[in-house]
């Protein structure tokens, strides 16, 4: 699978002090009468000592519970707030899972610095059925193209026990925030050549330190995470099958599968080695459940094909939970790129709750004709209108995030000081 360099965009994060140091630079910059053109977000408090067990979180998913859908909209606090504007989308439909993404740039933001991850674990305790997806890079430097010899090296480490440390740390603030229950896309798409955490350079070291980090993570008081496998679909760099660890420390089986190579249909990608196909068998082999992380369009473009033939994919085995990576080229709610792709998704998932089922006729009546697809509006916007005397400051996302909003220059403040001269 080609590299997706728009992830590196959306999964990335620089360090906290430099961007803290920025963000105070850019504030002092703006002179006179800056304000911030949304609100502020909440201060977050230092993780406490790790408590018991909540006993409001999610109980396992039986076998009548409806397969959890959601979106991935953006890494930080804008992904939770867009999440409603989504379902209002969908007529109402309820987004049961909320997935993001630990930076893979040092070790201290794999371990979820204090302040990334509480606003997710604050959506995640409002309800009980909701589910937090949580991608967890397995080496720093992650997607800064490290060269096979040296990628070995540190799996080798990693299998020694060397960053054993930095696990135990994630898992004892996933506890604190009180989401012991979270779904871990461990190492994710291993078998290809993004990631310094791929398997490739020595598979059997990779699945020691793949056991290595569960077992660290699980001896965490409180813990009840779920490790999920989630290969690229396809042979990739290496056969994935080859990187899988254990049915003792893996609890879902994933597969990332976007609309590509160029050419190739659905039906081929169900069939072709190591795909769709393979995937669900494998599971079935090992009696465990199956997810999609991430699907979406690639490099067939705007291609209602696929997305039928993926959502018909997902009702028919059931995974525990999907989430369409949605921003250009693979989305469907905040890329314009896509109508026809984007009329499929909200006519298939339109007011779909946990109460609602695919209606299956009785023998010998006529099937139903298929619903007229909902009209298709324009993607509401999610960003908040600045005053109308003011010129907001581009300063990028992180700044935006760590100032809690964008801030603009007020266009009078000159003429007020002069003024009050």
């Amino acid at each position: 699978m080609a590299v997706r360099q728009s992830r590196a965009r959306s999964g990335r994060r620089p360090a906290h002090a430099a961007v803290a140091a920025i963000a105070a630079a850019a504030f002092l910059a703006a002179g006179p009468g800056a304000a911030a053109g949304e609100p502020a977000a909440p201060a977050t408090e230092p993780a406490a000592p790790a408590p018991d067990p909540s006993p409001e979180a999610a109980p396992e998913p039986g076998p009548e519970a409806a397969p959890a859908f959601g979106a991935y909209l953006d890494y930080g606090p804008r992904g939770v707030a867009r999440m409603a504007a989504l379902s209002h989308w969908l007529g109402g439909a309820e987004l049961r899972v909320g997935h993001t993404y630990l930076p893979g740039d040092r070790w201290s933001n794999i371990e979820g610095a204090p302040g990334f991850l509480d606003v997710w674990a604050d959506w995640r305790t409002r309800k009980a059925d909701r589910m937090l997806v949580l991608n967890v890079p397995m080496m720093e430097r992650n997607e800064e193209h490290v060269d096979d010899d040296e990628v070995r090296e540190l799996l080798r480490q990693g299998a020694a026990g060397r960053f054993d440390h930095h696990f135990r740390a994630l898992a004892e603030r996933l506890v604190a925030l009180k989401v012991p229950d979270t779904v871990l896309v461990l190492g994710w798409e291993m078998n290809g050549t993004t990631y310094t955490h791929r398997c490739g350079p020595d598979p059997e070291a990779w699945k020691t330190y793949w056991n290595r980090i569960v077992t660290t993570m699980r001896a965490v008081p409180g813990q009840k995470f779920r490790f999920d496998f989630t290969p690229s679909r396809g042979r990739d760099a290496v056969p994935w099958t080859q990187c899988y660890p254990g049915d003792d420390t893996v609890d879902i089986i994933g597969m990332d599968s976007y609309d590509q190579p160029r050419g190739m249909t659905f039906e081929e990608q169900v069939k072709e080695p190591y795909g769709l196909q393979a995937h669900v068998d494998f599971a079935k082999a090992h009696g465990k459940p199956v997810s999609y992380p991430e699907w979406g369009l690639f490099r067939n473009g705007d291609n209602a094909a696929y997305m039928r033939g993926m959502l018909a994919w997902m009702d028919e085995h059931k995974p525990v939970y999907n989430t369409v990576t949605d921003y250009c080229p693979h989305g469907v709610w905040q890329c314009d790129d896509n109508p026809r792709s984007t009329a499929v998704y909200r006519s298939v998932l339109f007011g779909r709750t946990d109460e609602t089922e695919p209606t299956v006729p009785e023998p010998g009546t006529s099937t139903p004709p298929a619903p007229t697809a909902p009209p298709v509006p324009p993607v509401p916007s999610t960003e908040t209108e600045p005053p109308a005397d003011c010129s907001p400051l581009e300063l990028g996302d992180w700044v935006e995030h760590w100032l809690g909003g964008k801030l603009c220059l007020r266009l009078d403040w000159y003429a007020r000081e002069q003024r009050g001269k």
